[in-house]
């Protein structure tokens, strides 16, 4: 009985396909994917979804491992705590590669279309990309990493020498590609260079500033890498190299609110549900008297009395056992309400960038300046004015010491993806108490653990990787930090 069912099926089948004159290809073709997707309709969903999820990683890691806010009250294994795990960096891997593999349909398109400003634009969110990825995990895969149509599924992980090495040139090649006159034919969600030729400027700085982040990053390369050169190369000469010269210049995300441009957290009580502002951040703003505290974080309460106490948060990685006398300040949910703006590389972080080449005498001019200019735009960046005679603070004032730069660049770097922790563990600054209660010996994690996934699926590369780096571990240093 079965078989004379699927007979006739089949016949019908049959029947179906002949008075239709359809193939069996056209039938299983899916007409509502777009066959031949513009270089242009690629790039405003890459730019979401990546600024996006730096916030989130911001919020979910940065915030933790860097003492800018912590579980509350939470005395088990925490990031806050220097607890790290495979799984910490699964979505991260993940996320990155699925939108770098976007990137490179970009650049496939433009390429097409013979779109210089699209393949640029590629080469820079590709380098965006791909330097936070390896500054995460180490070497990972990048040159096999995206070609899956060649049969390359277990791809060779780059050493990450190389993979710093290939976004440098790829984003001075990008700063030669820019065409300058010309505007974008679709949307720009950081610079809208769609509706003017100011735009691709602002994209050719992002270049150039972006560059001055990695090749800062990797300093104690210099001789392996000719990381001075360049540098003074991209400094000396404005013209070629044009770099952030204000707020406006640095990369952006406005979120409107209004879908498809929704906040990263969907619930804003979600954002400061069982968690504290953490007391090292909070009371360096404090010390600074930051016209901004009132915006980052609610006030503490007095126990018993319930009355404000000002702005003091908890201590991470606190002593098991601890008693707190006061509720400590909590993140201001307005902080995760539309609108808001997302940063991801912006004029003040170059300014500490330049500040610190000044100071080591890498590059010319005057560290100071450059200090006082990163301290500006990071308070001028959140909407607020300076407060007169705010540079005759102490605490704030330029005092000649690295350690200052580096203190005010942290403060600088909220809320943008994981750059705190990349560069505290570049430079050991700011150095972060330990409170008590701190794994790890209460070392600073030097990398995340690679993946589960990539374990499975991919072996044999990961254990030639792992060995390479001298082991899949937390505290092994990275390429750049040895």
């Amino acid at each position: 009985m079965r078989k004379i069912i699927l007979n006739t099926t089949f016949i019908l089948l049959l029947i179906l396909l002949n008075s239709c004159q359809r193939s069996f290809e056209e039938i299983n073709t899916d007409t509502s994917r777009i066959k031949n997707p513009s270089a242009g309709s690629f790039l405003k969903p890459i730019q979401y979804e990546m600024a996006n999820y730096g916030y989130k990683r911001a919020d979910d890691f940065t915030f933790d491992i860097m003492q800018v806010a912590l579980s509350f009250p939470n005395e088990g294994n925490t990031v806050s705590r220097y607890y790290l795990t495979e799984s910490t960096g699964n979505g991260y891997w993940n996320t990155s590669y699925k939108w770098l593999k976007q990137v490179s349909e970009l650049n496939a398109a433009a390429t097409k279309e013979q779109n210089n400003n699209y393949i640029a634009i590629s080469k820079v969110l590709n380098a965006w990309i791909f330097a936070n990825l390896t500054d995460a995990f180490g070497d990972i895969p990048m040159s096999e990493a995206l070609i899956l149509e060649s049969n390359i599924i277990k791809p060779k992980y780059d050493q990450q020498k190389d993979i710093y090495q290939f976004l440098l040139d790829d984003l001075k090649a990008a700063n030669l590609l820019f065409d300058v006159t010309k505007t974008l034919p679709e949307g720009d969600l950081f610079y809208q260079a769609n509706t003017s030729a100011e735009g691709i400027v602002k994209w050719k700085k992002f270049a150039n500033s972006l560059s001055l982040r990695l090749l800062t990053r990797i300093l104690k390369k210099n001789g392996e890498i000719d990381v001075y050169g360049r540098i003074n190369e991209i400094v000396n000469d404005p013209t070629t190299y044009p770099i952030f010269n204000n707020n406006e210049d640095g990369a952006t995300l406005d979120i409107s609110g209004v879908a498809p441009l929704l906040p990263p957290v969907a619930r804003p009580q979600d954002f400061t549900a069982y968690r504290a502002a953490g007391e090292f951040f909070t009371q360096t703003l404090a010390d600074n008297q930051d016209p901004r505290q009132s915006k980052f974080f609610t006030q503490a309460k007095s126990i018993p009395g319930n009355q404000n106490i000002g702005y003091k948060g908890a201590a991470s990685g606190y002593a098991l056992g601890s008693v707190f006398t006061y509720q400590p300040s909590n993140m201001n949910q307005n902080l995760a309400k539309a609108p808001l703006k997302i940063l991801v590389m912006t004029y003040a972080e170059l300014q500490f960038i330049l500040a610190e080449l000044s100071f080591k005498g890498i590059i010319p001019g005057n560290a100071k300046i450059f200090y006082q200019n990163g301290v500006t735009a990071t308070i001028e960046q959140w909407g607020n004015v300076v407060p007169a005679n705010y540079f005759a603070n102490p605490k704030v004032a330029y005092n000649g010491t690295f350690e200052r730069i580096m203190l005010q660049k942290y403060v600088s770097l909220f809320f943008i993806d994981q750059q705190q922790w990349y560069e505290q563990r570049r430079t050991g600054l700011p150095v972060l108490p330990n409170n008590g209660g701190l794994l790890n010996d209460g070392k600073m994690p030097q990398r995340m653990l690679y993946p589960t996934s990539t374990k499975i699926q991919n072996y044999e590369n990961y254990v030639i990787a792992s060995q390479r780096m001298g082991g899949d571990n937390i505290n092994t240093k990275m390429w750049w930090n040895q």
